[in-house]
C-alpha cells in the first residue's frame, strides 16, 4: 500500500502544538500528543436573531451578515426586513403583496420576480430593491408562481419554472430591465431552488407531482443534468455558487432540515437544521462556509432564523 508521501508528494509534518489557521484537508502529527491529527471541514448550525414577522414562501436575498427578507404568506404581505448578522430590522415595504415568487440578489440588490398576488393570482411583476427602497422593474412574459428557482443578479438574473395553469418549463432571463426568453427547461417543474448566476447557474429539487432529486445546471445558453440530490423535496433554501452550492429545508415530503453541499458534481449530506422547516428566507447569496436561513413554515409560519457555519478544525486519528 503507498504512503502518504507517494500519494501526496508530501511529509507528515511533526509539530508540537496544532498549527492555527487550519485549511480542509491538513494532516500533521502532534508530538505533544503524540497523536496523527488532520483538519476537516466541519458545518454547524446555531440560532441566529428572530425576524420581526411570521412567514413563509417570502423571498432572500444577500449574505448571512447582510440579508433580506421579503413578501411572504400569510397574505397580504409586503412586509421587508434586513438582517445585519444578529438582527433583522423592518425596512421600506415592497409596492405588491405577493408570495410564492422568485427571487435572488444582495442586500442592496434584490429581484423579485412573478409569484402570487391576492387572492391567488398568478403575477408578471418584477420588483427591484436597491438596499432602501422597492421599484418596478420590467414584467416578466409569463405570469407565473412558485417559481422560486431563480438565480443570478439584479441585472443579469434567470427564473425558471414554476406554475401557470399547470406546471411550467418557461425560462427567462432578466438583464436588469426586460425580460426574454431562453431555453425551456428539459421537463416541468415548480417550487425548485436556485443558486448561483446567469451563466453558471443551479435548478434545484422542487415538484412533478412529487418531490424530486433532479438538479439541472445552466450555462446561460443551454440545460445540462447535474448531479442528483440525496433527498427530494422542495420549498428549500439555496445558495452559493454552481461548484459550491448549498441547499436546506423541504416542505414536501415532510418538513424536513436536511442540508447538502454541492462540488459541481455530487452533493454531500452535513449538518441538520435545529427546526424541520421548508420555504424559508436563505441567503441566497451567501456560501457553502457561511449561510442562513429565516423564518419559514413548520405547519405554521415561523420567526426563528439559523446560521450555518462551516471551518477546518483539528481531529484527532485513531490509529490503534
Amino acid at each position: 500500500m503507498a504512503d502518504f508521501r507517494a500519494l501526496k508528494g508530501l511529509y507528515i509534518k511533526a509539530t508540537s502544538s496544532d498549527p492555527s489557521n487550519l485549511v480542509e484537508g491538513d494532516i500533521w502529527y502532534n508530538t505533544t500528543t503524540q497523536t496523527l491529527k488532520i483538519a476537516p471541514a466541519i458545518g454547524a448550525w446555531s440560532s441566529g436573531g428572530n425576524l420581526g414577522t411570521a412567514r413563509s414562501h417570502m423571498g432572500g436575498a444577500g449574505t448571512q451578515t447582510a440579508g433580506l427578507a421579503f413578501g411572504g404568506v400569510p397574505f397580504p404581505q409586503v412586509t421587508s426586513e434586513e438582517y445585519d448578522g444578529s438582527s433583522w430590522t423592518e425596512g421600506n415595504n415592497m409596492s405588491t403583496a405577493r408570495a410564492y415568487f422568485g427571487y435572488n440578489g444582495t442586500q442592496t440588490a434584490a429581484l423579485c420576480s412573478g409569484g402570487a398576488e391576492p387572492p391567488n393570482n398568478n403575477s408578471v411583476a418584477t420588483e427591484e430593491y436597491g438596499g432602501t427602497s422597492w421599484a418596478n422593474g420590467g414584467n416578466l412574459n409569463t405570469a407565473r408562481k412558485q417559481c422560486a428557482g431563480a438565480f443570478g443578479t439584479q441585472t443579469a438574473a434567470v427564473l425558471s419554472g414554476g406554475y401557470t395553469s399547470g406546471d411550467a418549463d418557461a425560462v427567462e432571463e432578466y438583464n436588469g430591465t426586460a425580460w426574454t426568453a431562453g431555453e425551456a427547461l428539459p421537463a416541468v417543474q415548480n417550487n425548485a431552488a436556485g443558486a448561483g448566476t446567469l451563466t453558471a447557474g443551479l435548478y434545484i429539487g422542487g415538484t412533478q407531482g412529487n418531490p424530486n432529486t433532479l438538479v439541472l445546471e445552466y450555462d446561460g445558453t443551454d440545460w445540462a443534468a447535474g448531479g442528483s440530490l440525496n433527498r427530494g423535496g422542495s420549498g428549500r433554501g439555496a445558495g452559493g455558487i454552481q461548484t459550491a452550492a448549498i441547499v436546506t429545508g423541504t416542505d414536501t415530503p415532510a418538513y424536513g432540515g436536511h442540508t447538502e453541499t454541492y462540488d459541481g458534481s455530487s452533493w454531500t449530506e452535513i449538518a441538520d437544521l435545529s427546526t424541520s422547516r421548508g420555504s424559508g428566507a436563505p441567503a441566497n447569496a451567501g456560501t457553502t462556509t457561511v449561510f442562513m436561513i429565516g423564518g419559514g413554515t413548520t405547519g405554521s409560519v415561523s420567526v426563528a432564523t439559523e446560521e450555518f457555519t462551516s471551518a477546518a478544525t483539528a481531529r484527532s486519528v485513531d490509529t490503534t
